[in-house]
């Protein structure tokens, strides 16, 4: 039987340690503030957003909340990202992704702080992952890739010498995950597909580990999967149910697929809570971080 690889089990487990970590700082005089920037009122954005500020009040992080309506300027949204760069009891924060059509989403990534973007999405940080093969970075890591890492890692899943197959090639899992997955300590070898891949198909009945960040529906098939693989669902699509109407989450891995895995994220419950878990955990050492620099 195939192993499942609780997200939600293991995120807890983290939250907890980050509320005791949360404590000894407040002991200390420090509170971590989060912030979130959401642009318009798109339903899964806000969702994702009041999560974000349920996992700060469970854990005892401040909540900072900025919100614009969805005609906001270019220029207004970067005013927001600099005012968030100045509050002294903001820690770190997000711009909520997407943002409205003919915003230039690199521009406002780039006017965030780069000690502030608990993203891990800022140009710098990226350079600095890019940079690092190996080593402690001392900058913040993108939440979903460090995410997926510390779940393997929770359940004792090996990567030194495997073969793991990337698909997609967007910035939040494709670019920037088999940096991580071929960083020293790690060493995976990283094979990553996308839409331009000739057989990913044949990629996919290769690898040791899957990773499918695809936003296709069922995209990776039981024929896709090497017996004994380790299939990491990252694929979050909205699928309206034929019989009722309703529509419910699928992700990129097609659940008869787990009958010949080794080991599964499920989704929902499996990537998602961890991301939120890292969220939390970069905001978290970046206080304990200016803490320490402080002499605080």
């Amino acid at each position: 039987m195939a192993l499942r690889l609780d997200g939600k089990a293991a995120a807890a487990d983290i939250k907890a340690d980050l509320a005791a970590r949360v404590r000894k700082l407040a002991n200390r005089g420090v509170e971590p503030g989060l912030g979130t920037l959401l642009v318009g009122r798109d339903p899964a954005s806000a969702k994702y957003v009041a999560g974000k500020h349920a996992d700060c009040a469970e854990v005892g992080v401040r909540s900072i909340r900025r919100e614009l309506p969805a005609d906001a300027s270019e220029a207004q949204i970067i005013e927001a990202v600099r005012s968030l760069n100045d509050d002294p009891q903001c820690t770190g924060f997000i711009v909520q992704l997407p943002l409205p059509k003919g915003v230039d989403h690199n521009a406002v990534i780039d006017a965030i702080d780069p000690a502030k973007d608990v993203d891990g999405m800022h140009p710098y940080n990226l350079g600095q992952l890019v940079m690092r093969v190996g080593g402690p970075i001392a900058t913040v890591l993108p939440c979903t890739p460090r995410g997926i890492l510390a779940l393997l890692d929770r359940y004792g899943i090996e990567l030194a010498g495997k073969d793991v197959c990337v698909i997609g090639r967007g910035i939040t899992i494709g670019r920037t995950v088999p940096l991580l997955l071929a960083r020293r300590g790690v060493d995976a070898t990283v094979t990553a597909c996308h839409t331009g891949t000739r057989d990913v198909h044949g990629h996919m009945r290769r690898a040791d580990v899957i990773i499918a960040a695809a936003g296709q529906p069922g995209f990776v098939r039981p024929e896709d999967v090497k017996p004994g693989a380790v299939l990491v669902d990252v694929g979050v699509s909205r699928v309206r149910d034929e019989g009722t109407g309703q529509y419910r989450i699928r992700g990129d891995v097609d659940k008869a697929c787990y009958e010949r895995a080794g080991a599964y994220t499920p989704n929902p419950g499996g990537v998602g809570p961890m991301t939120r878990a890292m969220l939390l955990s970069n905001v978290v050492e970046i206080a304990e971080r200016n803490a320490s620099l402080h002499g605080v």
